[in-house]
This record gives structure tokens, C-alpha cells and sequence, in this order.
């Protein structure tokens, strides 16, 4: 009988630690159109991983993006390939697709729940520059959304990191980069070598992106 019973209380201390190793699974989310990937989002991603201690950061492409002044995307498995291409060198980068698969306008409200409902065990840290931390008030359903994910707020330039919401904030390098620099410097037939990983830039040359 004593047997037994240490033998549930060994099984239930195992099940316990499980649990808590998934639950102490800590994922970053980088989302965003990605139209194109640029070296700036790696660096952005590689800081706030190494600084927060987290396991992974997942790269999260929109379908649609809400926002009043919604870029030009081009097509999404086009935009996919890139981050696939750009993420593969790392083990660390995961290629998250929710908001392509959803289709539709990609409200993060909606992502957060259905992320959280999917892994309930996982721990995540919603990363946005601060030019987002400053347009958070006109976030869809934003006081909602801060008490299910924890934001992460990094520098931009041109922008400021203050907000009432509670937005913990990691210092990374200033990078300017854009992704609306980038398309405008491929239209004008620029080079934007070390400006997008090799990868991604014999990716654009080859399928003829953002030359119209």
C-alpha cells in the first residue's frame, strides 16, 4: 500500500513538473505586414529574445492589416516566402501563420485569444515598436487585450515608448529601417543589399517584386 501511494505521489510530481516546464515556456510575437522582411525586424527579434530570456519569437504575418492607413501589401505567400527565407538560419525564429490562415482583417484581439486558446501553456510577449505603442489606443478592443498578453515596446525613430498602458519596454539598437523605404528604393532600382538578408533579396530580384 505504502508502495502505491509513493508511486501516485512520484507520477503526480512528474505531471506537475511537466506542466510547469510548459508553462514556463516564454514566446515572443513579432506581427506585421513583413512587406518586405528586413534585417531591422531580425535585430528587433534577436535583442528582445536574448534580453527577456525567451525560448522563442514567433514571426507573425498579417493577412490584412485594420489599421486606418493600411499598407499596399502584396500577396501574402509572397510575403511568407520572404520570412521563411529570412528565419531560416535561425532556430529560434518560428514562422507563425493564424492571421493568414483566419484570412480577413487581422485584429490582434482576436489572434491573442485564439493563440492563448491553442497554447494554453505558453507564456507570450507581443512585440511592437513605438510607433504602434503610440497608436495602442485605437488597437480594437485595447483594454481588453492588455489584461491577456503582455506588450513589448521597442525603440523607433521619430516615436516615443511613453503610454498609460503597460507596455514593458526593451532598449535595442536604433535601427532605420522600413519596410516602405525598402519597396520605394527596389521601384527606383536601388540596392538594398545588408538592408534585407541575401536570401530575401534574390527572392524580390527573381519574382519582379515591387518593381511597379
Amino acid at each position: 500500500m505504502v508502495e502505491a501511494k509513493q508511486s501516485t505521489n512520484t507520477i503526480l510530481a512528474t505531471e506537475a513538473q511537466t506542466e510547469q516546464r510548459d508553462i514556463e515556456k516564454r514566446v515572443g510575437i513579432l506581427g506585421g505586414t513583413f512587406n518586405p522582411i528586413h534585417n531591422g525586424h531580425l535585430i528587433i527579434a534577436e535583442q528582445v529574445r536574448e534580453k527577456l530570456g525567451l525560448d522563442e519569437i514567433w514571426f507573425m504575418p498579417d493577412y490584412e492589416p485594420p489599421h486606418v492607413d493600411a499598407k499596399d501589401a502584396i500577396d501574402s505567400r509572397y510575403r511568407l516566402a520572404m520570412l521563411c527565407l529570412a528565419l531560416n538560419s535561425n532556430p529560434s525564429f518560428v514562422v507563425e501563420t493564424a492571421e493568414i490562415e483566419r484570412q480577413g482583417k487581422s485584429y490582434t484581439i482576436d489572434t491573442v485569444k485564439d493563440l492563448k486558446k491553442r497554447y494554453p501553456n505558453i507564456q507570450f510577449y507581443f512585440i511592437i515598436g513605438a510607433d504602434m505603442v503610440e497608436y495602442l489606443p485605437k488597437w480594437a478592443k485595447i483594454d481588453e487585450l492588455v489584461d491577456l498578453i503582455q506588450f513589448v515596446g521597442v525603440q523607433r525613430p521619430g516615436h516615443q515608448l511613453e503610454t498609460p498602458y503597460p507596455v514593458m519596454t526593451v532598449d535595442v539598437p536604433l535601427i532605420d529601417i522600413s519596410s516602405s523605404k525598402i519597396r520605394q528604393m527596389i521601384h527606383e532600382g536601388e540596392s538594398i543589399r545588408y538592408l534585407v538578408p541575401d536570401a530575401v533579396a534574390e527572392f524580390i530580384m527573381k519574382e519582379g517584386l515591387y518593381r511597379d
